[in-house]
């Protein structure tokens, strides 16, 4: 029996076992996660599953039933730690062996650490699994110092979801505004309006020189002289994809997993889908590693299609949305190397966009609670290629 292998239990993963078998799939799939969990949803774990208002059931991606009626083999708790391209085989960290007549890397990434001093203190936390969450939901009660570094979604989300426990939070950014990679300054100052209003602290242009731990506290000494307390830290400063395990079996990477069109890598019988791969963008006239369920999904339809015969190529325009406090950011597109920007709506009711544009091309859009206009600005984008 032919057998499809899914390294990696995430968004992409699921997506493809769906796919495959609505496709008509009925040979083998193999699904491979190396955290013990069901496959869960990681957007709203610094957000709903952090605040406490949904449980680790309702982030499941499907029920437990979901794999046996799917006849998944299931393998959790395992970490795949090569990959045999001559024999198309797969080794576990147990020793077994399994084959495969496709391979889907869907691997996801992994936060950056940081590389300063006292790094390895027990309270330096970072957010990726459910494990990681649980232990900071111990840690953020009322009055708690928590401080967070970078300003991104990560981080701000974190901020929003623990100034409502009552938590007194610290935002540190190296850069001069907040969301500064991903959006605007009208973006950036509106958010940072919101925080400063709830009683976060934002701090910008500054970095942490180390850590520290004397008797029993715990201190950030900053590169402005500042002596910071905290119980707790939580780091946000971008992640990086999982590609070791490709480029050991030598496929292509860089800044990701390297694929076509059609999410094959190098070796036609291996697909990488999801955070992990980087991808072409017709739209963008570049490649693009992307960090969102969309993208996962789509790519995930787009192997599962060419699996099964048909050929569907991944170029769907790029989207994200943040909830931070009672405002929901939704992003279409990719707001670089613009060169215009244009305002529609009013920003003190909190219902706005932001438009931008390149040679007279609109080439993304930020809606704060705006869901028609995000919608209609994916539409301008795809159809201006």
């Amino acid at each position: 029996m032919k057998n499809i292998v899914i390294v990696g239990a995430s968004h992409a993963a699921i997506e493809t076992i769906v796919s495959l078998r609505k496709l008509g799939w009925r040979d083998g799939i193999t699904l491979i996660g190396n955290e013990d969990s069901l496959p869960y949803q990681r957007p709203p774990l610094s957000k709903g599953y952090l605040k406490g208002e949904v449980n680790s059931e309702k982030i499941a991606l499907r029920p437990s039933d979901f794999y046996q009626k799917s006849s998944v083999n299931l393998l959790l708790g395992r970490e795949v730690i090569e990959i045999d391209r001559k024999s198309k085989l797969v080794k576990l960290d147990n020793g077994k062996h399994i084959n495969y007549e496709k391979l889907i890397l869907a691997t996801g990434t992994r936060p950056k650490k940081l590389a300063i001093k006292g790094s390895e203190l027990d309270q330096i936390n970072y957010l990726r699994t459910l494990k990681d969450v649980d232990h900071i939901k111990e840690i953020i009660k009322k009055d708690t110092n928590i401080l967070i570094v970078g300003a991104g979604y990560i981080g701000l989300e974190v901020a929003a979801s623990a100034i409502k426990q009552q938590a007194t939070v610290t935002v540190i950014e190296n850069m001069d505004r907040v969301l500064a990679r991903v959006t605007g300054k009208e973006i950036s100052d509106f958010y940072q309006n919101i925080h400063a209003e709830k009683g976060v602290d934002i701090q910008l242009g500054i970095s942490i020189l180390e850590f520290d731990q004397h008797k029993g506290k715990c201190f950030a000494l900053l590169d402005n002289g500042q002596k910071l307390n905290f119980d707790c830290v939580v780091v946000g400063i971008g992640v990086e994809p999982n590609s070791e395990l490709a480029e050991s079996a030598d496929i292509k990477c860089h800044n990701g997993i390297l694929v076509n069109e059609y999410t094959q890598t190098n070796d036609l019988d291996i697909h990488a889908i999801g955070d992990c791969s980087n991808h072409p963008s017709f739209i963008y006239n570049t490649r693009i590693r992307l960090e969102s369920v969309p993208n996962a999904i789509g790519q995930a339809k787009t192997a599962a299609n060419y699996i099964c015969g048909t050929k569907q190529p991944y170029n769907q325009v790029p989207w994200f949305w943040s909830d931070q406090y009672d405002t929901k950011l939704q992003s279409a597109g990719l707001a670089h190397d613009y060169d215009k920007t244009e305002i529609n709506g009013d920003i003190r009711s909190k219902k706005f966009t932001v438009a931008y544009f390149k040679q007279g091309r609109m080439i993304a859009l930020d809606a704060i609670n705006s869901p028609k206009e995000f919608m209609a600005a994916k539409k301008i984008i795809a159809s201006s290629v």
